[in-house]
């Protein structure tokens, strides 16, 4: 038997396993950056059940642990595809053939724009960024957000000042959009962070950001 027959018969096996256990889904490729859940982006509706990618040993994931193996037919899904089940929102981060697919398990929609320093000082006495002025990068993203394992103070360092948290996030990379340091996060909670720093890796954006405080 070839690669690409074990391959399919693989995932055909994937497939009836979560027609069993498994709740159903609808299946979202990005067609931008923009809104990828919208209506026109959904392209199919499958069985799928997700286990935890520490190991299948019929334990359900803790606290910090995002990443999932999906049971699903992955015949029709690739990296970057989002799977909304009525418990939660996936996105599809790596479908390698013959390995599990592992998949991000989200918890907030983050939109990423780009802002633009005005540097006008002569008609401009403001010298920072202004958000009427960004360029939106990424709108209505369903990602993976986290608090990381480090902190910073504030930069005028009061006494009663709070150290500022950090952000881990994992997201889709959609074609043709770079994300920097310097960029903000928006989350659908109202929060802001400054991305700190970027990683475009094979399994999607990996950012850390700090969150913004006034």
């Amino acid at each position: 038997m070839n690669g690409r027959k074990l391959h399919d018969r693989l995932y055909l096996g994937l497939g009836l396993s979560a027609r069993h256990i498994g709740q159903s889904a609808d299946a979202f490729r990005p067609k931008g950056p923009f809104r990828p859940l919208d209506k026109q982006n959904r392209f199919l509706r499958l069985p799928a059940t997700f286990v935890s990618a520490k190991g299948n040993d019929g334990r359900t994931n803790v606290y910090g642990e995002v990443l999932w193996h999906g049971i699903f037919d992955a015949s029709y899904t690739r990296p970057g595809d989002y799977l909304v089940l009525e418990t939660g929102i996936y996105f599809v981060a790596s479908q390698v053939p013959l390995l599990p697919v592992l998949c991000v398990g989200t918890n907030r929609t983050i939109s990423v724009a780009r802002p633009n320093m005005q540097t006008g000082t002569a008609t401009n006495s403001y010298g920072g960024y202004t958000s009427n002025s960004s360029l939106t990068l990424m709108e209505g993203w369903p990602a993976s957000v986290l608090g990381e394992n480090k902190s910073s103070a504030p930069v005028v360092n009061l006494p009663a000042d709070q150290t500022v948290p950090y952000w881990n996030v994992l997201v889709p990379a959609p074609a043709g959009i770079t994300l920097s340091p310097g960029d903000l996060i928006n989350d659908d909670l109202g929060r802001t962070a400054v991305i700190a720093g970027s990683e475009l890796t094979d399994l999607g954006w990996r950012l850390s950001a700090k969150m913004a405080t006034t």
